[in-house]
Parts: C-alpha cells; structure tokens; sequence
C-alpha cells in the first residue's frame, strides 16, 4: 500500500484512493455477500481505523472512508483474518439475487466466471483501465439494467432456452445492441471488445469502438472458430462479412459516416430492441427494497441506506438484530442497498422496524431514493456545504418534487462524485454557496447561488413553483422543463 490510486481509478483494499476525507477502501466479496458476523466486524474495524462512514455504491460495492495509510494496512489485516475474498482484476458482474431468483430467466454466475477466466487467460486485465467492466445479467425481480458496463450481457428467453443479449457502452436504456447469441459467442463477443478496448489503450472504453469494429467482431463471430476471435483488434484491420451469418446471432445495424463506403447489410432480428433489456418506453427497475421471493421458499429484505452511507455503529446495530433474528447472509445490491437472507418471514417486520428507527431507508417510495449526496462538510475536506443535512431536509420537506422522473444530486464540491452524470437538479458547494445547476452536472457552471446553509429552502422554492405550475397527470421532470434552466434558477434564488 504504498502507492495509492488516482482518483478515477477503482479503490480496492490493496489499492487505497486518497480522498477528502483520508483514504477509502473498497470491497466486492467474491461470494456476493457477507455472513453477518462478518459484516458486524468490518463496522467495528471502520471504526476503529476509519472515520466511521460505510457506504454501499450505486454498483453494489462496500466502501469504508477516512483511512491513512497505517490504519488502512490495519484494515487490509483484519479483512485476510476473517477470510473475506474480495474481487480483483476487470470487474464481471451479477446481480445481487443471481442464482437465487426463481423469476430470473438464467443463473449469470456461470458465464460471469467464463468470462473472468478468459479475461485473465488472454492477459487483458494490466491492460484495461479501472473502470472497465462487464456486466452479466440474469434478469429477474433485480435487475442491473441501471448499472452502466462497457459489456453487457442479458438473458433472454428463446425456444431452445436461454440466449444473451449482447450489447456494449451504457447502462439498460442507453447501451447499443450488437447480438443476440449462445452461451459461447456471449462469452467469445464479450472478450473479443476487450481485446479492442485494450489496444486503444487504458484510458479507452467500449465507448470508443467504432461502429464497423462492433459490426465485424460480431459478425466474424458467425463463421470463425472461436480459437480464432481473440486475435481480432484495430490494428491488425477490421474484419468484413463475408459470408452468411448463422441462424443463431442477431446483429444491429451499422451506421456509416457521411463519405464512407457503407458496409454490407447484415441481418437484423426484430426482437433485438426488445430483447436486450432495454427499458424504452418509461419502464422502471425495481428498487432493491423490500420483499423479495426466492426460490425454496426462502426471502430477501432489501433495507436501503439514505444517499448510500451510514454511520458504522448503526449498520453495526441493524446487523447484529438480523444476526439475533436468523439472518445468514448479507448481500450487497446495486442501488446502495443490503439484502437479508436466512431469517424466517415472520422476522421481517421487526428487522424493517429497528432499520426505521436507525433511519435506514425501507420504502422504495422513499423521496431520499431520489437524492444522491456525497459526504460533504464537516466529513469531507473538500466539501463546502453540508450535504446529507441539505438532502435530509429537502426529502422531508418536498417529497412531491422528487417523484421517480426526478434525480437530485447534492454535491460538496465540483467533483460530483456521488452521481458523474448530469441530474435534472444539482447543488454543488463553492467559494459562491451552494450553487444550482439544471439539467446538468456538478463540474458545470451554476446558474445561481444561494448561501450553504439556505440550500434546502432555495429548492423547497422550486418545489411551490412546480406545484403552481404543475398541470393534471404531469411527472415533476416535465414540468421543470416547462418552467426551464431561468425559470428553475429564478425560484431557487427567491428569498
């Protein structure tokens, strides 16, 4: 632990990122989940090495904040002694209830580890950037259609049983269909982008692939043996159709630049749209709290923690009732939640009752689902407002402005790093205030300032004006575009 990771880079234990306040660790357990004592330990050991904040990421990681670099050796420690395995080298990964899920067209976990395997095989994980990942989804009640992967692999049903879609660059909504496949071309296809994204480089991401790139590598796929498709990359030349593909892949469409020969046509399945997982159309994911069945007749509780962190004497606290209760298994969930297996049905209102009473989150209605805030000031050096005071009185003082077509992001500093994409509403601290950005992200410019400490009453003005603005059936986020950037920023700013 020398040498600590950029920020940018993925902080793993051995690897911790130096942050605002101190250095911070995170932890994907290879299992997916923690048995309770575990869990109860590693909020002991946050406390005493760390600042005492644990947060669970919107990916579905665990991370411990405020370490120096003695105390973050001492953590590394503790962690071996109690025999935590934690993941390493190019993320690949599965939703929280995989394997578990009797609502999930396929168990992900063996293709996920097929794909780890010739990840490593094939040396590419020196050569991806950190923040490089796959994800292998099963489907099911929890999906990880929010999550965005360079790689994305979805179960779909087919007549002679599951296939995957594979698509590339974004998350449910936004990634690009390439292929609907087998087992073997998922995995084959998945690897093959690698290998393209590794030869542009580490900073380089799926993103960065050209449409012909992805239209060869799936195409070459139909009528090269697999042994063969690892070798494909940029710069040995891009691979043209030239045969007929096979009954068993789907390719999207490429779309070819003004002034480029177009490539030749490939055929199209109709159902690639629908059956990648994509959510046109305003579905919505369910949220990982609550009741969640699974099979034999087992259960998850899915208990959230308000803006994705907690103190660690309270997860200390809600850990060691579910342990009294028959808890056996903690599992981290995407969505900054933690799922509760093993405890009878019968336990579930008692365990939900003390998470209330700790201020845990146990309604996916809950308007604190729609706010991402990072630590701020005082527990971050580089914070300049208050953060989770501010997101804590604007979720009990405007619930309607923060209905599901809203996402609030209360940022400390510029950096943004508790939500990197843009937000219909940011507040973001500087030398100004808390400044408000619309439709935009923390590193843009704000359109408006009030003082830190008057934040949450400046958004509560944009609250009345969309409920006198609001017409009969209008979503908050419409009604905001409505009223516009100056109209928005005009309220916030009204004394």
């Amino acid at each position: 632990m020398n040498a600590f990771s950029r920020r940018g880079a993925c902080p793993a234990l051995s690897a911790p990122m130096q942050t605002g306040d101190g250095l911070l660790v995170r932890l994907n357990p290879v299992t997916g989940g923690l048995p309770p004592k575990s869990l109860i330990t590693l909020a002991q050991s946050a406390l005493r090495h760390g600042n005492g904040i644990m947060e669970v990421t919107a990916r579905g990681s665990l991370q411990i904040r405020g370490l120096t670099p003695t105390s973050a050796r001492l953590l590394a420690t503790e962690v071996d002694a109690l025999g935590i395995a934690v993941r390493t080298g190019v993320p690949v990964e599965t939703g929280p209830l995989a394997g578990l899920d009797p609502q999930e067209v396929a168990d992900p976990r063996p293709l996920a580890e097929r794909i780890r395997v010739a990840i490593e095989e094939a040396g590419l994980t020196a050569r991806l950037g950190p923040k490089v990942s796959v994800i292998v989804d099963g489907g099911g009640q929890l999906t990880m259609d929010a999550v965005t992967a360079d790689v994305r692999l979805t179960a779909v049903q087919a007549t002679a049983g599951a296939q995957w879609s594979v698509s590339v660059a974004g998350d449910g909504r936004s990634a690009k269909p390439l292929a609907v496949v087998d087992t073997d071309a998922a995995s084959d296809i998945a690897v093959g982008v690698l290998r393209m994204v590794a030869e542009k480089g580490r900073e380089a991401h799926a993103r960065d692939l050209s449409e012909r790139q992805l239209t060869s590598l799936a195409s070459w796929h139909s009528f090269a043996p697999p042994s063969v498709l690892p070798d494909i990359s940029p710069t040995r030349g891009e691979i043209a159709p030239s045969s007929p593909l096979s009954p068993t892949i789907k390719v999207a469409p490429n779309t070819e630049s003004a002034g480029r020969e177009p490539a030749a046509k490939l055929p199209i399945s109709p159902l690639v749209g629908e059956m990648s997982g994509r959510t046109e159309g305003g579905a919505t994911e369910r949220r990982p709290i609550g009741i969640f069945d699974l099979a034999a007749s087992r259960i998850a509780l899915g208990i959230g923690l308000p803006f994705g962190s907690m103190p660690a004497e309270k997860l200390f606290d809600l850990t060691r009732h579910a342990l009294t209760l028959g808890a056996t298994e903690i599992r981290l969930a995407p969505g900054r939640a933690l799922l509760f297996l093993g405890q009878p049905a019968a336990a579930n209102q008692s365990l939900q009752n003390t998470a209330t009473a700790l201020g845990f989150v146990t309604s996916s209605a809950d308007p604190r689902t729609r706010i991402a805030a990072c630590p701020g000031a005082p527990a971050c050096a580089s914070g300049r407002i208050a953060t989770r005071d501010i997101a804590e009185t604007i979720a009990a003082e405007n619930r309607d402005l923060l209905d599901p077509s809203v996402t609030l992001h209360i940022s400390g500093c510029a950096k943004g790093c508790a939500h990197p994409g843009p937000a219909a509403l940011t507040l973001v601290g500087g030398e100004n205030g808390a400044g408000l950005v619309v439709n935009g992200t923390a590193k843009a410019l704000p359109a408006g300032y009030r003082p830190g400490y008057d934040a949450a009453r400046g958004i509560g003005r944009v609250a009345a004006a969309l409920r006198s603005a609001r017409l009969p059936g209008e979503t908050a986020a419409a009604c905001l575009a409505r009223l516009g950037a100056a109209g928005v920023t005009e309220a916030y700013r009204q004394e």
